[in-house]
C-alpha cells in the first residue's frame, strides 16, 4: 500500500544543514512530526551536539532546529512500506528537495542512515548534483551504535 509523506519539511532561509531521513516511522506518522519514536535518538544526538536540552514538544523541536540553522525532511515523498521497516520500502517517489535548496543557504546535506543515503544517491543526487554525507542512523534498529558514539560521529561529520 502506497503511503504519502504528509509531514512538511522544517527549514527557513537561515537553514545551513539539511538532514534527510528515509521515510517517517509509524510513530512519526501518528505524531505528525519527525523522529517521533521515543527510542529514536535523533533529538538526543542533536541536543548533545549543541549542548542544549532535548526538545520535547513539536513546537520546541521546530524552534530548536531553526535556532541551530538545521533543516529536516526525508528523501521519500511516498512509497510502499510495511510498518517502519526501511528494508520493506518499494515504489519510491522521491521528495523534491529543491523547495528547500532554492530558499535556504544549505551548505551541507546529511543523510540519517544508510537507506536514506542510498535512496538520496539513487533519486535525488542525479537531479541536484549535491553530495550528501552518510551519518550512522539514530534509529533504535541501529543498536551497534551507542548514544555517545552517535554524538561523537555526528559532531565529527556535521560542520
Amino acid at each position: 500500500m502506497s503511503i504519502l509523506h504528509e509531514i512538511e519539511p522544517v527549514f527557513d532561509e537561515k537553514s545551513q544543514i539539511l538532514i534527510l531521513g528515509s521515510f517517517p516511522s509509524v510513530k512519526s506518522r501518528e505524531m505528525g512530526f519527525f523522529y517521533g519514536h521515543p527510542q529514536n535518538r535523533f533529538w538526543r544526538v542533536l541536543a548533545a551536539m549543541r549542548e542544549a536540552e532535548v526538545p520535547q514538544t513539536i513546537d520546541e523541536k521546530k524552534a530548536f532546529l531553526l535556532a541551530h540553522h538545521i533543516a529536516v525532511w526525508d528523501v521519500i515523498a511516498s512509497c510502499d512500506i510495511t510498518g517502519s521497516s526501511d528494508s520493506s520500502i518499494r515504489n519510491v517517489v522521491p521528495a523534491d528537495i529543491r523547495k528547500i535548496l532554492n530558499r535556504a543557504d544549505i551548505r551541507q546535506i546529511c543523510c540519517n542512515g544508510g537507506t536514506a543515503h542510498r535512496l538520496y544517491m539513487k533519486y535525488i543526487y542525479p537531479k541536484c548534483g549535491r553530495e550528501a554525507i552518510k551519518l550512522p542512523s539514530t534509529s533504535p534498529a541501529n543498536a551497534a551504535w551507542s548514544l555517545e558514539r552517535l554524538v561523537e560521529e555526528w559532531k565529527k561529520r556535521i560542520t
